[in-house]
């Protein structure tokens, strides 16, 4: 008998050697825990193989996946992980309404801690381990506006390759997160460097893998009306 978790899928972020697959599971479409399945390998990045389903095409957001998973692999933030059973297919089972999104936002927080940051950003950067009882190191969030900036963070140094980082205030607090979400970086990458407003829309937040001591907040999603619905 295969195990499966029933998710909308929240994110299909992009990693360095693939992608971070996240969803809230779902039961008689009531909301459930947060999911992310991961590889066995050490980077835990699901690949173009085995996230597919069976006609080839690659999941999206707002889908409802069936995905096949093994057993719990949390560790450090993410607790929610799940390696996933590669030897079977997802399957897409329907797609979740962008309507129906408010069922699935996390209570308005603060990002998990606050306070540090880097130098391009802001309230962006977590000590490499937990420092409390955490439940998830994803969250759904509604945000009435966010600004897009498109910049080389490293060309004082030398380096001008580009990036595309989201600028938005939550419960009281503002953030500047780099965007990880592949489908929102190839479009703004093509426009010159700037900043663009985006109106309402959600937002899922992640935090990445530990690199030199620190865990970064990400925005692995951005899901906007027009586009997802």
């Amino acid at each position: 008998m295969i195990d499966r978790k029933r998710v909308v899928c929240l994110a299909n972020s992009r990693k360095p050697a693939g992608r971070c697959i996240a969803g809230r599971e779902i039961t008689d479409r009531q909301a459930g825990n947060w999911i992310r399945p991961v590889s066995a390998r050490d980077g835990r990045e699901v690949s173009e193989y085995e996230r597919q389903y069976e006609d080839g095409s690659d999941p999206r957001v707002l889908d409802i996946i069936s995905i096949p998973v093994l057993e719990p692999r949390p560790g450090g933030w993410q607790t929610e992980n799940w390696l996933l059973d590669p030897e079977y297919y997802w399957r897409k089972e329907g797609t979740w309404s962008w309507f129906d999104l408010p069922a699935l936002v996390d209570p308005v927080a603060p990002l998990w801690i606050d306070g540090d940051r880097t130098c391009q950003g802001r309230n962006d950067r977590l000590p490499a381990e937990p420092t409390g009882v955490e439940t998830s190191s994803l969250r759904l969030v509604h945000a009435q506006r966010i600004e897009l900036a498109v910049f080389s963070p490293g060309e004082a140094f030398g380096n001008r390759k580009r990036r595309v980082q989201g600028q938005f205030s939550h419960a009281g607090v503002d953030y500047a997160l780099w965007v990880t979400d592949p489908a929102y970086e190839r479009e703004y990458l093509a426009k010159l460097d700037g900043v663009y407003h985006l109106g309402e829309c959600y937002l899922t937040i992640s935090i990445g893998d530990p690199f030199q001591g620190f865990c970064y907040k990400l925005v692995a999603a951005i899901i906007e009306c027009d586009r997802r619905s």
